[in-house]
C-alpha cells in the first residue's frame, strides 16, 4: 500500500466516525502507522509464483484478460472508476475455488486495528450465518495469501461480520447501533457473524447477506483472522484465541451494485442516511495506500435478489499477532457486553446487562 496522501485523509474530517458515535481518527491513525511499516502492499510480487504452482493454469479458460494480474497501486478515484462486475465470467458458488482465485492479485495488505466497535466474541464457526434475516443472498468467498511468500495460508480462523439490511449489528445493544437502545433483546442475536478455517488453497467460503448500511459508513462488512486458534466442541474458538488476530480488515462493494440491492426490500425499510463509497473515510485511506479493497462479484441470474457471487484475494502478514477489544461475548445464555472494552457496547443505564449472569457458558469467552 502507498503511504497515504494527505487528501484522502482529509475526504472527511478528524471526527467523522467509522461507527455512528465512534472517533474513527484513531483507526486512521493506527492504519497509517501499521502500512508505514509494511514491506508489501499488495499481491502483484506473487503472480509468478502462484503460475509456478499451477494456480494461474487452472484458471487460463475462464478468466481472461486477468484484471487485477496487473493491479498499479490506484487511488480512491480510480478504485471507484474500476467496476468488479464479473458476471461475464461464469463463476458460481460451485465453481471450483483454485479457478476463482487464480490468478487474483487484486487486494492488499489491509491495516489492522479497525475492528471496530462491534466485534463480540464467542461467535459459531459456521458457513451459514444468515438465521432468520431477510435480503439479498450472498455467497462470500475469501482466499487468505502471505503477503512475503505468496504461499495461500492453510489451517487459520477467518471470521465475518456485518451489519443487517436496516444497518443492526446483532449481539450489541447501543445507541449508535442501527435500532438503537428500543430492542434490548439484540444483545442475545447472532446473526451474520460466523467464523472457518482455511482450506489448503486459504479459502473460505459462507452463506450471508449483502449488508445494509448506517449513518457515516458506506457498505461493508468486516474480516477477521485467529492464528494458532482451537476450535472447542460447541463450535467457537479457544478464549486464549478469541481477541488475539492476525489481521483486521474491511471490504467494500461497487456503488453500482449497492444502489441496486438499495432499491430492494427490506432494503428500502431502512431509514438511516446512506454513505456513497466516496464520502467514506476508511475506504480513501484503503484506496490512497494502495489497497482496492472492493470485492469482485457475479450475478447469480438476471435480478439482484436472485443473489450475489462475490470473491476477494487478500495478503496478510503471517508474523502479526496481537490482542484486540471485543465489545462483547456471546455464551450460552446469551449475549454479554464487555465492561473493560475499549468499545461501549451497551449505554451505562441499560438494564440489558442483566442476560450476563454467571451460569455455564457455551462460548469460552470470559
Amino acid at each position: 500500500m502507498r503511504i497515504a496522501g494527505l487528501w484522502a485523509i482529509a475526504v472527511l474530517p478528524l471526527g467523522a466516525v467509522a461507527h455512528p458515535g465512534h472517533d474513527m481518527s484513531q483507526e486512521l491513525a493506527h492504519r497509517r502507522g501499521f502500512l508505514a511499516q509494511s514491506k508489501r502492499t499488495d499481491l502483484s510480487h506473487c503472480a509468478s509464483k502462484l503460475q509456478a504452482r499451477g494456480v494461474e493454469s487452472r484458471n487460463l479458460a475462464r478468466r481472461y484478460h486477468t484484471l487485477h494480474a496487473k493491479k498499479q497501486k490506484r487511488d480512491l478515484d480510480s478504485v471507484l472508476d474500476t467496476s468488479h462486475n464479473e458476471t461475464d465470467l461464469g463463476y458460481t458458488p460451485t465453481t471450483a475455488e483454485r479457478t476463482v482465485f487464480s490468478s487474483n492479485t487484486s487486494c492488499a495488505l489491509t491495516p489492522e486495528a479497525t475492528q471496530g466497535p462491534y466485534y463480540i466474541t464467542g461467535e459459531k464457526v459456521r458457513r451459514n450465518v444468515v438465521e432468520d434475516q431477510v435480503g439479498v443472498p450472498l455467497t462470500l468467498d475469501l482466499q487468505v495469501v502471505d503477503i512475503d511468500t505468496c504461499n495461500p495460508v492453510s489451517d487459520v480462523w477467518l471470521e465475518i461480520w456485518s451489519c443487517n439490511s436496516t444497518g443492526v449489528y446483532s449481539g450489541v445493544v447501543a445507541a449508535a447501533n442501527g435500532d438503537g437502545t428500543d430492542d434490548l433483546g439484540n444483545i442475545d442475536t447472532t446473526f451474520l457473524r460466523g467464523i472457518q478455517r482455511t482450506d489448503a488453497d486459504g479459502v473460505v467460503q459462507f452463506d450471508t447477506l449483502f449488508p445494509g448500511h448506517y449513518t457515516d459508513r458506506a457498505t461493508h462488512l468486516h474480516i477477521l483472522i485467529h492464528h494458532n486458534a482451537t476450535e472447542l466442541k460447541n463450535h467457537t474458538l479457544g478464549s486464549g484465541n478469541a481477541t488475539w488476530v492476525t489481521h483486521v480488515g474491511q471490504a467494500f462493494f461497487d456503488q453500482e451494485l449497492i444502489s441496486a440491492v438499495e432499491e430492494t426490500y427490506p432494503y428500502t425499510a431502512n431509514t438511516q442516511v446512506l454513505t456513497k463509497n466516496a464520502d467514506d473515510a476508511i475506504l480513501a485511506s484503503e484506496a490512497s495506500l494502495g489497497a482496492d479493497p472492493v470485492v469482485d462479484y457475479a450475478y447469480l441470474d438476471s435480478n439482484v435478489p436472485d443473489g450475489l457471487f462475490a470473491w476477494m484475494s487478500f495478503g496478510i502478514n503471517v508474523t502479526k499477532n496481537y490482542e484486540i477489544s471485543a465489545s462483547g461475548s456471546y455464551w450460552a445464555d446469551g449475549g454479554r457486553p464487555e465492561d473493560n472494552s475499549q468499545w461501549t457496547a451497551l449505554p451505562p443505564d441499560d438494564t440489558a446487562s442483566s442476560s450476563s449472569s454467571s451460569s455455564t457458558a457455551s462460548s469460552s469467552t470470559p
